[in-house]
């Protein structure tokens, strides 16, 4: 089916420079598949921030629409899986990077890639939660499923005011567990609001850490990576548990075996863009069952616009809001 007129945000390369636009353009510009979904909403990721403002090379080819998740419904569908009706959403499989996403009226993928909405969430709410939402549900999964999380244990959560740790504060705090949040202190009442117990600053847990520290936590879910990741390591308790899924303040990681072999540290490494569809299920529905109305509203910083796309970019790389912007592209 093809669809001749509609606005999406456009990256484009001229020569080498990027160039990231709204503008009016047709099907041939969608990724292949055999779904076309009609977009209701979409997010505003910390990868599709770095992608339009040009800030890492995000996208692989050009012309494209950004967008790594939509949630929407099925306009047309060529698969048995989906009929024209259908609630949809879609995060990771390279869409919005190797093939145009969700910034767009339409966007169409592989049945293959599609989730049906889980009971319990609409197409707005899937949004709020996102591919930031969706990284915060796996880590929670990957600290509970793992053994090692006492129930009511003390958990850390870094970047904690941006879409990944908000939604992991939230989630942790509502299954009872104690939630440090390290952040900037002008975040604190946000912090409190989603179930945090404290603030860290994000000073002392950047600062250098020796090998071993005292011990603080029994699980984390690490945003940021480099120093902080390093000194999580060696605050975190004897068979202690972390799930690294950010690099918001270094690739690096500057630590030693030690947390490893003298206190059985588990590190868990978290990805989103390739994992199965049946973890990406159980995941969504952790979120459709945990979260409440209010949960939803307290982590809206704000509804934007496809237009307003490039600014609200600069702004969450800068960590200047708290919480998820919502891309509205169209209701009706």
């Amino acid at each position: 089916m093809s669809i001749n007129s509609f606005p999406a945000l456009v990256a484009r390369s001229d020569n080498g420079a990027l160039h990231v636009a709204l503008d009016t353009v047709d099907s041939s510009l969608l990724a292949e598949g055999d779904v076309l979904v009609r977009v209701s909403y979409s997010s505003l990721n910390y990868k599709d921030a770095l992608g339009v403002s040009g800030k890492e090379k995000i996208f692989r080819t050009y012309p494209i629409i950004p967008g790594i998740d939509y949630a929407g419904t099925v306009e047309h569908s060529e698969s048995d899986n989906f009929k024209s009706g259908d609630f949809v959403l879609l995060t990771g499989w390279g869409v919005g990077e190797k093939h145009s996403g969700g910034f767009a009226r339409y966007a169409r993928a592989p049945a293959k890639y599609l989730l049906p909405l889980p009971p319990g969430m609409n197409a707005k709410k899937a949004m709020l939660c996102g591919t930031a939402g969706l990284t915060a549900a796996l880590c929670v999964s990957a600290l509970t499923d793992s053994g090692r999380l006492p129930a009511g244990g003390k958990v850390v959560v870094s970047g904690a005011s941006g879409g990944v740790g908000s939604v992991a504060v939230m989630l942790l705090s509502r299954l009872n567990y104690a939630v440090s949040a390290v952040s900037r202190l002008s975040a604190g009442d946000y912090l409190h609001e989603l179930g945090a117990t404290d603030v860290i600053t994000r000073e002392e847990m950047s600062a250098q850490s020796r090998p071993l520290e005292k011990s603080r936590w029994d699980g984390a879910v690490d945003c940021v990576g480099g120093g902080v990741l390093g000194r999580i390591l060696a605050e975190t308790n004897y068979g202690g548990v972390v799930a690294a899924c950010g690099l918001a303040g270094d690739t690096d990681l500057a630590t030693t075996v030690m947390p490893f072999i003298l206190r059985g540290v588990r590190l868990e490494g978290v990805d989103l863009v390739m994992i199965s569809l049946d973890r990406r299920r159980r995941a969504w529905q952790l979120l459709a069952e945990t979260l409440n109305d209010e949960d939803y509203r307290r982590i809206n910083a704000g509804n934007i616009a496809l237009s307003d796309i490039p600014h609200a970019a600069d702004k969450v790389l800068a960590g200047e809001f708290n919480g998820r912007y919502l891309v509205e592209i169209g209701t009706n």
